[in-house]
């Protein structure tokens, strides 16, 4: 099997770069036409009904919910595969390597969430969606980072990437655990003998990817019956995806490699698209400014730079981290700034906290929350990166 040709951090970061701002474009684009003489068009697209048939089996959903549960799972696969070849291969393969993210990402579920309950304790209604503001938007925050250009040190994005890989573990185990409907044991059990087979497939060797993309199909249906969002699956197919075949070469970077084009510049900014259409004309003030928003804006524009620069600076003090070469305090807390980017995990775990009737729209406040932290993050990055660019910085590192 081929390797991937010149595919490295370096492609991948640049990809990323280009994500995030094709992200900001359909965003703003479908808050447009929420709020024009197209807002019906606009709403009968993404609730055009779809369904899929076969004999007596079929699933019918919207398509936001087509979108939501089934492209966004390839999404999970990529992240999956991402975390496997770090932790494998890559910059988490090496325990010096893993503290300080994993420390801030800790920080940067523990406190936005925290603050998010504080405003909403008292409600049974707005407190599940206490995990909104856990979330960091990796493809935004590189995004956000390319307009920087050189200045910005190669271990600073390598940082940003690390953190929001721990980021999305996280998210993984928050939606597996308190996002989880009512359970089908017997559809859990079809999950699991999907698994065993990929199991079988990986120890047998196996590098062909449609057996394994033929039983992943299989184990989202049956998550999808299952009550376990269906997204999951991606994680779980992407944990039996070979790193290395007998001839040495990578079929895990090579989905990888596949999958980021598609990804970046298609699901990505088409469930930006589907999800970011909120109506703002005629909206009463406190359907704006509410507990449930004000919790989402405070949690990621506060709590996300407060948990992790002060689980980054603790852990330093301590010994149990150390700064990367190249990243100072002011950048360190300007990268934290910019994680309150929420955006793409926001709206998706928002999608699951609140299915119902609701007199608030959570994603006002993963927007304002969201550009708070972009424009904040981006202008103390752009100060504390002016005098010392990439080539040239060197901050000694902290003990």
């Amino acid at each position: 099997m081929r390797k991937p040709k010149g595919f490295y951090l370096k492609d991948f970061l640049k990809l990323g770069s280009a994500g995030g701002i094709l992200l900001m474009i359909a965003a703003v684009l479908a808050i447009i036409l929420a709020n024009s003489p197209l807002a019906e068009v606009y709403t009968s697209f993404i609730d055009l009904p779809v369904s899929v048939k076969v004999g007596s089996f079929k699933i019918a959903k919207p398509l936001l919910l087509w979108i939501n549960d089934g492209f966004m799972s390839l999404f999970f696969l990529l992240v999956g595969l991402e975390l496997k070849r770090e932790m494998l291969e890559g910059e988490l393969s090496t325990p010096a390597n893993i503290a300080l993210p994993a420390l801030g990402a800790l920080g940067g579920m523990l406190v936005p969430a925290g603050i998010y309950v504080a405003f909403n304790f008292n409600d049974p209604v707005a407190i599940s969606g206490w995990a909104i503001p856990t979330a960091t938007d990796i493809a935004f925050a590189l995004g956000i980072l390319s307009l920087l250009g050189s200045r910005v040190p190669i271990s600073l994005k390598i940082f940003l990437t690390s953190l929001a890989i721990f980021d999305d573990i996280g998210a993984v185990l928050i939606i597996a655990i308190f996002y989880t409907a009512n359970i089908s044991f017997s559809a859990l059990a079809v999950v699991g003998i999907c698994l065993l087979v990929l199991f079988y497939f990986n120890k047998r060797g196996f590098t062909e990817k449609m057996p394994y993309f033929a039983v992943g199909l299989i184990m989202w249906i049956a998550l999808l019956k299952s009550g376990v969002h269906a997204t999951l699956a991606g994680v779980l197919l992407a944990l039996f995806i070979p790193i290395r075949d007998a001839e040495g070469a990578s079929p895990l970077r090579e989905l990888e490699h596949d999958l980021h084009t598609v990804i970046a510049f298609g699901i990505l900014p088409l469930f930006a698209f589907a999800n970011s259409g909120i109506v703002l004309l005629g909206v009463a003030p406190e359907a704006i400014f509410n507990s449930v928003s004000n919790g989402i804006i405070a949690g990621l524009f506060i709590g996300k730079q407060l948990g992790i620069f002060f689980f980054c600076w603790v852990g330093v003090k301590l010994n149990i981290a150390r700064l990367p070469q190249q990243i100072s305090w002011k950048t360190l807390y300007g990268t934290a700034v910019l994680c309150g980017i929420g955006f793409t995990m926001s709206l998706f775990i928002g999608s699951l906290a609140f299915t119902g009737p609701k007199l608030f729209d959570e994603r006002i406040g993963i927007v304002f929350g969201s550009l708070l932290s972009g424009v904040l993050g981006y202008s103390i990055l752009s100060f504390s990166l002016k005098k010392t660019p990439a080539a040239t910085e060197t901050t000694p590192q902290s003990h």
